[in-house]
């Protein structure tokens, strides 16, 4: 409950105080530059519950960021399709695409039912192919040196790890950081990343993780941004033997697209529900966590709200 009103005080804020700024997208938002949000992990997992969440969702993500992947296939083979329009679009652009012009697809399917019915025709078919293609697959469905190549392999260093190994052998030390942001790698990225790094403290035995993030798209992205680096935080706690802190979120950027406003505005007139319960299976290591090993039990929450992505 705590983390829902936490959240929708950052929604109004940006609805009442924030600027309509053009962006990349071409969409257009309205945003505000330099927030904070800090949730205390002990008052109950931090997913939304006045929209629905795909919990499943966060989870196979983070799972395929500690493994270090890139590559969509992981995702599609456990139904999560939300990195698909950056892939898709890598497809295509490229000299081997024949199909129906896709340019600009994120906006104009917005608008244009007879391309929205063949961006959905070839969307099924890249997907068929990414799962079933490996060559496809390998030069398709890459994303480039997005996060999990960032946390697992920053110019060969194993960030991830050494954050393991920091908190077990000197877990109070300042220094316990992950950066995404890798600057020589930027162009090779399908998307430069906008969680870009975060860090650990310890204090009487409790484990804390502050992540900034340069950009935060608030209606789609940031309720995915809280949970996955909530959970993040209460795997590596686990491991550790620490126990629960807080995830404090601090944003640059913060915004809202201008065709998620009444999204979020509906959002606002829900009351939010109790938090839901972390069921996590024991493990050694979160190297070697499974799909499987983490589930959520008591998600009572509001029904799913729709929104296009900006791609």
């Amino acid at each position: 409950m705590k983390a829902d009103k936490t959240y929708l005080e950052l929604c109004k804020t940006i609805l009442e105080k924030g600027s309509l700024k053009e962006d990349r997208t071409g969409v257009g938002t309205k945003s505000i530059f330099g927030y904070q949000m800090r949730f205390n992990l002990n008052d109950g997992f931090p997913l939304l519950t006045t929209k629905k969440v795909n919990f499943n969702l966060i989870w196979s993500e983070l799972l395929w960021f500690i493994k270090g992947d890139t590559n969509i296939k992981f995702l599609l083979e456990n139904k999560n399709n939300i990195w698909n329009e950056w892939a898709f679009k890598k497809w295509v652009e490229s000299s081997e695409y024949n199909g129906v012009d896709m340019t600009d697809f994120g906006r104009r399917i917005l608008t244009d039912d007879k391309l929205m019915t063949e961006y959905k025709k070839e969307m099924k078919n890249f997907k068929e192919r990414i799962l079933t293609d490996e060559k496809f697959a390998l030069k398709y469905g890459d994303l480039g040196n997005v996060y999990g190549k960032q946390w697992r392999n920053f110019d060969g260093i194993d960030q991830l790890k050494n954050v393991i190994n920091q908190l077990k052998e000197n877990k109070y030390s300042r220094r316990i950081i992950v950066s995404a942001w890798n600057p020589k790698e930027i162009d090779t990225m399908a998307l430069p990343p906008c969680h870009t790094m975060f860090q650990f403290y310890v204090c009487e035995n409790k484990l804390s993780c502050q992540l900034y993030q340069r950009s935060a798209d608030v209606f789609l992205g940031v309720p995915f941004n809280i949970a996955s680096y909530s959970l993040l935080t209460i795997l590596i706690a686990k491991e550790c033997n620490l126990e629960l802190g807080d995830f404090v979120h601090t944003i640059g950027d913060a915004h809202i697209y201008s065709n998620h406003i009444e999204q979020v505005k509906t959002q606002l007139e829900r009351k939010p529900y109790k938090s839901p319960k972390l069921v996590i299976n024991d493990f050694d290591t979160i190297f070697n966590l499974k799909i499987e090993d983490v589930t959520i039990s008591d998600y009572n929450c509001h029904p799913f709200i729709k929104a296009p992505i900006a791609v």
